[in-house]
């Protein structure tokens, strides 16, 4: 299957990514890409851009070195009552919106409220995508979670970045296996994502990839596969 698309990236306005908005731009370009999504850390995450940034967002081109961006927020979830970092006004001024959990922001709890945190962030309709969910350090119910993106058509992130070795994120190979099992079964689309903060790992999908394909994952379940088709599922073109 020929990928597309990458719709979660970071750049040095995250705080702690490397290149520039050109840059992932044009190493998008340079990987064939149709599309890619730059996504900021919202304010919880130490050092990220503030306010304004987001606000500001509204007066950059949606087309650079050829390739067509969302520019959007992976939002961060506080609490087990999926409450995220941004007010509903400026997520609804973004192309999209990725909601994950990480340490910094939020305190991990039982499966049962890490589960509860996602289902209740799914109920948000300005959330487009659920980021990274098979970080080990939150554990989860895959089934309700899966359950879940089905009922309140939210799309689950199979996030590269989980699957690299150096990443500090942890049972990503096995949680993978149960989610997408799961998805399988349920028809529950997925979309792939380098999750880049580097111009070189933009568009990344190899370790991802591999387990779809050692999966027998469908194709039409993968959203990469299409602009138009990604655009059905993301609220700002529905």
């Amino acid at each position: 299957m020929e990928y597309v698309l990458d719709v979660h990236t970071h750049t040095l306005a995250s705080g702690h990514a490397y290149s520039t908005m050109r840059e992932m731009a044009q190493a998008a370009a340079d990987k064939g890409l149709e599309l890619l999504g730059i996504t900021e850390h919202a304010m919880s995450m130490p050092w990220t851009c503030g306010d304004f940034y987001f606000q500001n967002l509204r007066m950059v081109e949606r087309e650079l070195c050829g390739i067509e961006l969302l520019l959007g927020s992976e939002v961060n979830i506080m609490d087990f009552d999926g409450t995220v970092d941004m007010p509903a006004k400026m997520m609804e001024g973004l192309d999209i919106i990725i909601a994950s959990m990480h340490p910094p922001c939020m305190k991990t709890g039982t499966k049962e409220e890490n589960t509860r945190a996602y289902l209740k962030t799914m109920q948000n309709p300005l959330v487009d995508i659920i980021g990274h969910p098979d970080d080990g350090r939150f554990p989860v119910d895959f089934k309700a979670l899966v359950e879940g993106a089905k009922e309140y058509d939210c799309v689950l992130e199979l996030n590269n970045n989980s699957l690299d070795p150096r990443c500090t994120r942890t049972g990503g190979w096995d949680n993978y296996r149960e989610m997408l099992t799961y998805c399988k079964t349920y028809q529950v689309p997925i979309i792939s994502n380098s999750d880049a903060h580097t111009e070189q790992l933009v568009g990344r999908h190899v370790e991802g990839y591999q387990l779809l394909k050692e999966m027998d994952f469908p194709e039409e379940l993968v959203l990469n596969r299409s602009v138009a088709v990604l655009k059905k599922h993301l609220r700002k073109f529905r």
